[in-house]
């Protein structure tokens, strides 16, 4: 998962595209970039690492324009470490075009393959935005017959990449001198939000102000009036002019978001379809304390303390529904990243004890029940068993606020391997013993998508991490043992 911004406005961007890249960090730190459009001219600075080292007085004063987009990412395919991978991407035909994509593309052997035999296009790097990318310029480019370009024209081009595409994409892309388009995959996987700044609300400007971004918090923050989500198969396509232009590309678009951007990736204080992610956080946590009551017994939890701080809800809920004590036992360096989303296992052992310190006095001799919001590898769960072992506690009792992670997944997140997950394979006390916890407690699917779903109009989630059913319908086991080998080699 990354986390992505594209804006439009009456005045120089630069500045509001950083300060929404800041509120994105948590959804990447391998790398970020800017690109500003200044009439036609694109300036781009992309850097490694997080945003608040990447960008220099000089770098802003370098970002022109009053459109630009921004990218904060962490790898799901392609190199980490290499910079050629760093968006945004960049293709000079037709026009100009620079896109930042969210999402993972699940047919990039068959894209490979057509746009090199057919399209003639050279891809420079192993990146599927890059795919994306030169999907779209080529489409658009076949839209052509003279040098205009209406937003028909960049509708239609929308449609054959969605015919083309196969995986989630919540892409926004800058088109030179002629404005910014985004759009989302048909399942609406991956988020994306539309916010405005009217013209009634800026003195001396005769256009609306327009965001797009992947989560709502940026809108917000920003001043920016949430308008709605950008909705599964939707193109929007705001022109020089500043006028926002909307049509559906997609045949039978259905909106299926994943679930662990409610139950992980996305900001408490953001909302995704409708829903609230900080209070789909409590439901899981009620639910997940009816799941306790039914397998713990009274005087087996003294205590109940979360993983800060996604975890924080779920924990302070079931803590409250069962009328167990609550308490901050962990406590967390903030500036050291986060374990999930930092590459390699050595890297993640050393870091979860930069990250977090355990409090003596509320582990000492109590029996302690830890909530977290999930368990991918169990590494990072093992450890913060032996930390609390090692201040004091009598017992250790875990639980997750999400059911156990079996299966690979393909649409955006780093789960790409099943000898990674700790819970292939293997039943609820195996994992127990694995993490070295005295017992251990899942929330169960049905309470996990009852709990995110409940009053909102979202009929279906994106599951398959947790139940191996992929909602694209083209994800087959040959694809995740190729993905799997090619991870592995």
């Amino acid at each position: 998962m990354c986390g992505i911004v594209g804006v439009s406005a009456a005045s120089p961007v630069n500045q509001l595209v950083y300060d929404s890249l800041l509120l994105l960090q948590h959804r990447g730190q391998d790398s970020t970039g800017i690109v500003t459009d200044d009439g036609g001219s694109f300036h781009s600075v992309k850097a490694r690492g997080q945003v608040r080292e990447a960008y220099r007085t000089r770098d802003m004063r370098s970002l022109l324009g009053n459109t630009g987009l921004g990218h904060v990412r962490y790898a799901t395919r392609g190199s980490a470490a290499s910079e050629q991978e760093t968006q945004p991407f960049y293709v000079n035909a037709p026009y100009g075009i620079v896109l930042v994509h969210n999402g993972n593309l699940t047919n990039t052997r068959e894209l490979n393959a057509d746009l090199y035999n057919i399209d003639r296009r050279h891809l420079n790097s192993d990146s599927d935005t890059e795919l994306l990318l030169n999907v779209l310029a080529n489409e658009l480019q076949a839209q052509l017959s003279g040098t205009e370009l209406d937003p028909d024209q960049v509708f239609t081009a929308v449609r054959r990449v969605h015919e083309r595409v196969e995986g989630s994409y919540a892409a926004i892309a800058l088109i030179a001198g002629r404005g910014l388009l985004a759009f989302r995959d048909p399942f609406g996987i991956r988020p994306l939000t539309l916010g405005r700044r009217s013209s009634d609300q800026l003195p001396g400007v005769s256009r609306d102000e327009w965001m797009i971004a992947s989560e709502s918090l940026v809108l917000e923050s920003n001043g920016y009036e949430y308008v709605r989500d950008i909705a599964p198969g939707e193109a929007a396509f705001i022109d020089v002019e500043g006028t926002l232009h909307l049509e559906q590309c997609a045949v039978a678009p259905r909106l299926v978001p994943c679930s662990f951007e409610y139950v992980y990736l996305a900001r408490p204080d953001s909302t995704m379809s409708g829903i609230s992610v900080y209070d789909a956080r409590l439901r899981l946590g009620a639910r997940l304390a009816d799941t306790v009551a039914r397998y713990a017994t009274d005087g087996d939890i003294d205590v109940v303390m979360p993983i800060p701080d996604s975890a924080r809800p779920s924990a302070m809920q079931l803590a409250q529904k069962l009328g167990i004590t609550y308490r901050e036992g962990f406590y967390k360096n903030r500036y050291v990243g986060r374990t999930f989303i930092m590459p390699g296992q050595a890297v993640r052992k050393r870091s979860v004890r930069q990250k977090l310190n355990a409090l003596g006095t509320e582990f000492r001799g109590k029996n302690v029940l830890i909530v977290d919001d999930s368990i991918v590898r169990g590494t990072t769960s093992a450890q913060i068993v032996d930390m609390a072992r090692n201040a004091g506690a009598n017992k250790v009792l875990f639980a997750s606020a999400a059911p156990p992670v079996r299966h690979p997944h393909v649409y955006g997140i780093n789960m790409p391997t099943r000898r990674e997950l700790v819970a292939a394979g293997r039943r609820i006390p195996e994992i127990a013993r694995e993490i070295g916890a005295d017992a251990l407690l899942y929330q169960e699917v049905a309470d996990m998508e009852a709990a995110i779903l409940e009053g909102s109009d979202v009929d279906g989630l994106e599951m398959s991490c947790f139940t191996g059913d992929y909602v694209t319908g083209t994800v087959t086991p040959e694809y995740l043992e190729w993905v799997e080998a090619n991870q592995l080699s």
